[in-house]
This record gives structure tokens, sequence and C-alpha cells, in this order.
């Protein structure tokens, strides 16, 4: 058995690299690219609107990835006194490194509802809330928090690309290389890549075993026709590699 890694670069050849040091077979193709988002230049005008005692959020990695360089290019700073939340363990470190601030994140779960529930939002009425991530996404924080009466507001640090892929070509490799399973890390790519088959090998997709980081997208799957679903908990690397290393041979 073959492992199709789906997510973007550079997490899609670390883990590949990983699980084949294990001897687990793995081909990395990004379905995206990530690159600085278009309005990235509106981040230090939209931090210094905030006042001691507002939130920022951070909803990816690459959120906070690309708001830290293009703060350092800018000869910015992460202001001081505020409520710094993250989404995953992940993102909560590189945010704690950037910012140089304690960060809060959900414990054990890693999706927007669990970040909801955190004991620091839940009165934040008439607070600020900066919310960094890319473009398009889930609405659920924005709603949720705007429900709660803060002032929201996002701030797309960075934007994912698809990539233009020869579906048919792809198909013929991945069927020649044995990919019977597939790590596939969010919605919008889970949609993406069945959206992307033709639909004559639309049953040999359904029938690899499809690893997913949460239950939403499990769902999301099981409706779309996927057969063989495992829920991993997280998308970070490292709780991939894991549940890989013990659940495929």
């Amino acid at each position: 058995m073959t492992v199709l890694i789906t997510r973007p670069a550079p997490e899609c050849d670390q883990l590949v690299a990983q699980l084949n040091q294990v001897a687990i077979s793995a081909i990395a193709q990004p379905l995206l690219e990530v690159r600085q988002g278009k309005y990235i230049n509106k981040l230090t005008e939209q931090i210094q609107q905030l006042q001691p005692g507002d939130y920022i959020i951070a909803v990816s990695y690459h959120a906070v990835r690309f708001a830290a360089d293009y703060l350092i290019s800018q000869g910015a700073e992460w202001p001081e006194n505020m409520h710094y939340i993250a989404v995953g363990d992940k993102t909560a470190a590189a945010l704690a490194q950037a910012c140089q601030q304690p960060v809060s994140s959900p414990i054990g779960s890693h999706d927007s509802e669990a970040l909801l529930a955190l004991p620091e939002l839940a009165n934040i009425r008439q607070r600020r809330v900066l919310i960094l991530r890319g473009n398009g996404g889930r609405e659920l924080i924005y709603q949720a928090l705007t429900a709660r009466q803060a002032q929201v507001s996002y701030c797309e640090t960075y934007q994912r690309c698809w990539l233009d892929l020869d579906a048919t070509q792809l198909i013929q490799q991945w069927q020649q290389q044995q990919i019977q399973a597939l790590v596939v890390t969010s919605g919008e790519q889970l949609i993406y890549l069945t959206g992307l088959i033709p639909i004559e090998d639309l049953a040999w997709l359904y029938n690899c075993h499809l690893f997913v980081p949460s239950q939403r997208i499990a769902n999301q799957a099981s409706t779309l026709g996927y057969k063989h679903i495992s829920t991993v908990g997280s998308a970070a690397n490292q709780a991939l590699f894991t549940f890989l290393k013990s659940n495929v041979s």
C-alpha cells in the first residue's frame, strides 16, 4: 500500500520523508500552494487599532508564519497585553514564538468549535477581535464571536492557490504506484480532490482509505461517498505520522 499526501509543501514532503523512514511507502502531491495574502498590507493598521485586552486569533500555522514575516519586514512588533489564541498546538507554538507572549489553545482538539469553547472567549462583548487566516475557509468563528457582540475583523495573511493538475494523468500514475490511502487535511482540499477526479475513476477513489484530521471532515467525506475513513484528531504532521505508523501496513 502507498499513501498519497495531499497537503501543501513543505509539510507534505516532510511527512513523506518521515513515513519512508519507517518503511511506509508515501508520495507527495499537493493540491494547492500557499502564498502571501493579497491584503496583508492592512495588518499593521489593523493591529494598531487594537486596545489592551483585545484579541488576536490565528487559525493556522500559515496565518502566523506570513503575519510574522510581514511584521518583521515592516519593522513592526506584535502588540502587548493582548489575548492571543490559536487553533491547534502547532499554530499556538508558532504564535507564541512570534509574539513572545502566552497563547491559549484548545486542549485535545484542533477545530473552531473547541476554540469557541475556551473560557477566554466567553465574555468578549465590545472587545475587538482580529482573526488571522487565509482566503476563504469556515466562517464559524467570525459568526459566533459577532453573535457574542465582539467587533470582529479578518486579516487574510495568506492565500491558497489551487494547482492546475492533469487528473487523468495523475490517476494513471497513482494507480500504477498502488495508491490505496489518502491523507487530506481540510474540507476544501477534499472537495477539490473529489471534483478533480474523472467520474469513471471515482469508484477507485472512494475505496481508498481516507485519513482526515476531524470528525467534521470525516462526515463530509462520508456524504461525498468515501467508504473507508479514519479520523486522526489533528492535522499536525507528527499526529498524522504516529497514526499512519500504527494503521498502515
